[in-house]
């Protein structure tokens, strides 16, 4: 299950989706999530399927990379949708039933949202390096920085921390089977006793977590890092025609979204 969770990987690549600049990718993304949550009908909800097909399509993502990062969502998604069914006030499929047709309706759509929510997000991901994404995020608020607000330091924190999930991942996945070469079961028993088998591996975890933090401090005092005063880019950020017709492309898809919530579609 751990190494299903793929939040954080950089699948390079040289689509026109991996040359968008990071501050488009992103700003297109704040879009897709806005037209995500003003979708209503089923006709909106198909629009929203096919872009991000198209997207993982023009980025060459495949599915299985999609549905391997969502499966250690299933349970969160399931439940969203059982919610939705009982919870739903309106016609019962059946006399004396308090499943309705409504319910059902609105648990589909939450499904379909809370997956599209999560692809759009992986897709932004996989496509853009987390080196990208720190200057992407650095440009994007920098007029933060006439009210001294650390805008550089955060966006590094954000960047470091997004880095280095696939890491203590990796780092769970060999404590676990060291622990259960040992003897260690973590998957039987109730769920108490499920909880403190997981005691060997949270401590072990967070002694490397510190000390992989501590290391990584020290490596940037080493390289004189005080932080972005003063700090320049080896890469220029700078839009292209690509990100322009990227930005047209998204406003026609977000007032198409608006026009057809209108119509009720």
């Amino acid at each position: 299950m751990l190494k299903d969770i793929t939040l954080g990987q950089y699948f390079p690549g040289d689509t026109p989706v991996h040359r968008l600049d990071p501050r488009t990718k992103l700003i297109l993304v704040v879009v897709y999530i806005i037209a995500l949550f003003n979708a209503k009908g089923w006709a909106s909800y198909a629009v929203m399927i096919a872009v991000t097909l198209l997207c993982m399509w023009i980025s060459k993502i495949s599915l299985k990379n999609i549905f391997k990062g969502l499966k250690p969502m299933m349970f969160i998604i399931a439940l969203t949708a059982l919610l939705n069914i009982f919870y739903t006030q309106g016609t019962p499929i059946r006399e004396g039933w308090i499943i309705t047709w409504e319910g059902i309706d609105r648990a589909v759509k939450m499904m379909l949202r809370i997956t599209l929510l999560i692809t759009g997000t992986f897709l932004l991901t996989y496509t853009t390096s987390p080196m990208a994404l720190t200057d992407g995020l650095e440009k994007l608020f920098s007029p933060l920085k006439k009210l001294k607000v650390p805008v550089h330091e955060m966006t590094l924190m954000m960047s470091m921390a997004l880095r280095f999930i696939p890491t203590l991942i990796e780092e769970t996945d060999k404590i676990m089977s060291a622990q259960k070469a040992r003897g260690a079961d973590f998957e039987t028993g109730s769920l108490i006793e499920r909880a403190k088998a997981l005691l060997p591996i949270l401590v072990p975890l967070f002694v490397s977590a510190f000390r992989r933090a501590d290391e990584l401090a020290i490596a940037m005092e080493s390289r004189c890092y005080h932080g972005g005063e003063g700090r320049t880019h080896m890469k220029q950020l700078q839009f292209t025609g690509l990100d322009i017709a990227a930005f047209l492309l998204g406003a026609v898809f977000l007032a198409g979204i608006f026009i057809m919530k209108r119509f009720g579609l």
